[in-house]
């Protein structure tokens, strides 16, 4: 920060407003969210997004993968950026908060940031990546999966969902077909705000926890 001691503290009902609002889009009738990659209701809360990031006076860029990027600049502009996100496509029966909970929060972040005066030395940069729960289009997270050298755009494009249509046919029916160059090259750290899915903090009787190892999949046909 380049205003040391200066208090900062996010807004709790801004970031629960902004969490219910975007629950709205794809809400199921048991108050969950079905808004799978790519969908219609995928690109509302994309659109929904950017307006917020916007807003905030973010920088708005979208890559050739639809993840999309919104840049707070820093006092050392050519510095590689503190990157915090998540997704905002959900499982068929998802919840409210997974993923879309790394991006708003992400996103308060840099309105409290603002609320307070401060700027920081690293530039902030707030993303959204496409397809990370994988359902529509397997597996999961290939766009972020494209950013650290995981898979190919052409494997990422080619992808079918069960109805046959593919990954990048979707992209650009949605709109969300960027440029290449608005990749994410570089980054000093990574953060992402996730809610557990599971009994371990409330058991332990904490609000948060540091994950420390995630599950590994692995797929075998038979």
């Amino acid at each position: 920060m380049t205003a040391r001691g200066t208090s900062c503290e996010i807004n709790g009902e801004r970031l629960w407003a902004a969490l219910m609002a975007m629950a709205e889009i794809g809400a199921t009738a048991d108050g969950g969210v079905r808004r799978l990659a790519l969908s219609d209701e995928d690109r509302a809360a994309r659109d929904r997004v950017i307006c917020w990031f916007e807003h905030a006076g973010l920088a708005v860029r979208v890559d050739d993968l639809g993840n999309i990027y919104g840049r707070r600049a820093g006092t050392a502009p050519h510095d590689a950026p503190v990157v915090m996100g998540s997704h905002l496509d959900t499982v068929p029966t998802g919840g409210r908060f997974d993923g879309a909970l790394g991006v708003l929060g992400a996103l308060e972040v840099v309105r409290a940031l603002d609320d307070a005066g401060l700027r920081t030395w690293r530039p902030l940069e707030v993303v959204c990546w496409t397809n990370e729960e994988g359902v529509r289009f397997p597996p999961a997270m290939l766009a972020s999966g494209v950013i650290s050298g995981q898979f190919t755009r052409d494997q990422v494009y080619a992808v079918r969902d069960d109805a046959g249509r593919t990954f990048g046919e979707e992209l650009h029916r949605i709109g969300y077909a960027g440029a290449e160059a608005s990749r994410l090259s570089a980054a000093a750290a990574y953060l992402e705000l996730h809610i557990e899915q599971g009994p371990v903090l409330e058991e332990a009787g904490a609000d948060v926890g540091i994950v420390e190892g995630v599950e590994g999949i692995s797929w075998s046909r038979i």
